[in-house]
């Protein structure tokens, strides 16, 4: 366990380098989050190989990705609008994530996203980290540790509504991992999916 606690921590570290506000402003944030998460990824397959051999591609897992990818857009745009009116601050605070996105090509930020990014996150924190901690404490534990994790590797943003919303994907996504390991390529592609449609195709504004 000891190395899945390391690369825990390095993304910690990593995340905590492309969202706080003292080191965000010196860094390119798009090529940060792809080389972040294609490093933990490397480095999860490394350590455990074969995450792969639970990828299955079929209609059916096509099928349900595209739609866990729907419905959790609609999860966050019924969220916008409920924390919208609830909280001042909200808007302002989706507008700052929204706003990483500028003066960037919508095409290539979506391309990051689709092809690396979304895939890489979801092979790291869900096919090495929730596996391992689901295989040495309980899939219970491993579903509510590695959501907390995957929450508060956000934390350094200091954004409540970027943290509120990595929360709610990692109940999701881990949701599904904890029932349904066996439509692993489900969630990746609902994951892929999902951020691109909600940073660039659909963005919830």
């Amino acid at each position: 366990m000891k190395r899945v606690w390391l690369l825990v921590l390095l993304a910690f570290l990593l995340w905590t380098l492309m969202f706080s506000p003292w080191t965000a402003p010196f860094l390119p944030f798009w090529w940060m989050m792809t080389v972040s998460a294609s490093l933990l990824t490397f480095l999860s397959s490394l350590v455990a190989p074969g995450w792969w051999r639970r990828v299955h591609w079929s209609a059916s897992n096509v099928a349900m990705g595209i739609g866990i990818a729907i419905v959790l857009w609609c999860v966050f745009w019924v969220g916008d609008k409920v924390s919208a009116w609830l909280f001042d601050f909200a808007r302002p605070q989706v507008n700052l994530i929204y706003g990483m996105k500028t003066g960037e090509s919508p095409w290539l930020i979506s391309t990051l996203l689709l092809c690396l990014i979304g895939p890489a996150e979801e092979i790291f924190w869900r096919g090495y980290v929730q596996e391992k901690f689901s295989q040495h404490y309980s899939p219970n534990i491993g579903f509510l540790l590695t959501t907390a994790c995957y929450t508060m590797v956000h934390v350094a943003s200091f954004n409540f509504m970027l943290i509120m919303a990595s929360m709610v994907c990692g109940l999701a996504w881990g949701g599904l991992y904890r029932f349904f390991p066996q439509r692993f390529s489900a969630i990746l592609l609902s994951h892929a999916l999902w951020d691109a449609a909600v940073f660039v195709w659909f963005p919830i504004e």
